[in-house]
Formats: C-alpha cells, structure tokens, sequence
C-alpha cells in the first residue's frame, strides 16, 4: 500500500515482481537491491518451511500405516526423512511447471477447502463426543462455536466460489488423485504387494478384519 501510494504506475504496470521495481523508484538501486535479496531469502525459507512439513506428514502418514514404509526412512546421521523430502522435491517441480496465478490459487482453493472440513469436523466432534479428551476445550457452547466458525467459513467459502474453472478442474484432478491413490494403498496393504508399517490406521483395520472373520466362522 506504501508503494502504491508512493508511485504513479498504472494499474497494470503492477505484475509479479514489480514491487521491486517501485523500490528502486521510491529509494533508487539500493533500494531496489535490498528488497529483491529480502524476497528471495523469504522465499527460499518459505519453501524449506513447506517442505520440511510435507515431508514429516509423509513420514507421519508412513508411520500409521497409511503409505508404504519406504516414506519412514530417515538419514543416518540427522534422521532427515529423505525419501518423503525426495517425494515433496518431486512435486514441487511438476508444480513449477503450472503458471503463478494458478498455483497460487489452486493452493489457496484447497487450504480453504480442507478448512472448512476441519470446521466441520470441530462441530461435529462437540456435538457426537462432546465427553471426549481433548488436550484443549474452547471455553464455549455448541451455538457460540457455530458464529464463531462462521466468520472465517464465510471468507473460505468466497474464495472457493470466484476460483477459475482452471482451478476447479486442477483442485479435482487433485481431490481424484487423492483418494485414489488412499484406495490404492489400502489395496497394496490387503494384498501385502507393498510393506507398511503396523500404524495405528492399520491395526485398526486388521481387527476389522480379524472380527469379520471370526464372525464368518462362527455363522
């Protein structure tokens, strides 16, 4: 907004990266230095802060039995997740490939999305479980939750309804993906064509199993 206020561009002279730019306008080349060095570092930390997430919630999902164990290896010396940061890294790369206002907006479509299941499941909880133990209860009732996810629902709601048909078609193929490849990795583990560790997930699913089976032999 300084910089807007500070320059007489066009509005249309106002792409990506013109902030610095409107730096070097308002400080001169200094100005313009320090402010392109400061983006890229942001930038850089940014992506080593995605990256180091993506990675431990593949080594997570890895450890309940939801991906092939592979994913839970970790380096000698630092216990890095290498194969899951490999994964991200692969990624990351396809997604390079994608314009900038699509990605942008594509991340910013399925954030919302995966928001508002976690409202949703916030509520629900308090309403199906309300006795269980939670490491932290919001001091409010079931009618004063509901405003107060409201707010923020509304907002999450706007930007998943102006997102592009790009962006509809992009997040779907993902959601497709996604849980396809969560029907696929149930099938390798029922099949035993992959090794999964014995997650929480997993344990659960093979005393589905185990009771089905005993109730068969018993009929």
């Amino acid at each position: 907004m300084a910089a807007t206020g500070a320059t007489d561009a066009p509005p249309d002279t106002w792409a990506n990266g013109y902030l610095v730019d409107a730096a070097g306008v308002i400080g001169g080349p200094w100005l313009k230095f320090w402010i392109e060095a400061g983006v890229v570092l942001s930038s850089i930390g940014m992506f080593e802060a995605q990256l180091s997430s993506g990675a431990f919630q593949l080594l997570g999902m890895a450890d309940l039995g939801l991906l092939p164990a592979v994913f839970a290896r970790r380096a000698a010396r630092f216990r890095t997740p290498w194969v899951a940061v490999a994964a991200s890294s692969a990624v990351t790369l396809a997604v390079s490939f994608l314009a900038f206002d699509d990605v942008v907006a594509t991340a910013n479509f399925l954030y919302s999305l995966g928001t508002l299941l976690e409202f949703a499941a916030f509520l629900w909880l308090r309403v199906r479980q309300p006795y269980l133990k939670r490491p932290y209860r919001v001091p409010l009732s079931l009618p004063a939750l509901a405003a107060m996810c409201a707010v923020p629902s509304t907002f999450l709601a706007y930007v998943c309804v102006v997102a592009g048909w790009r962006v509809f078609a992009l997040a779907g193929a993902l959601t497709v993906f996604g849980v396809g490849l969560h029907g696929t990795m149930r099938l390798c583990r029922a099949k035993r064509w992959l090794r999964f560790k014995t997650g929480l997930v997993a344990a659960a699913e093979d005393r589905r199993g185990d009771v089905a089976v005993s109730a068969g032999d018993r009929v």
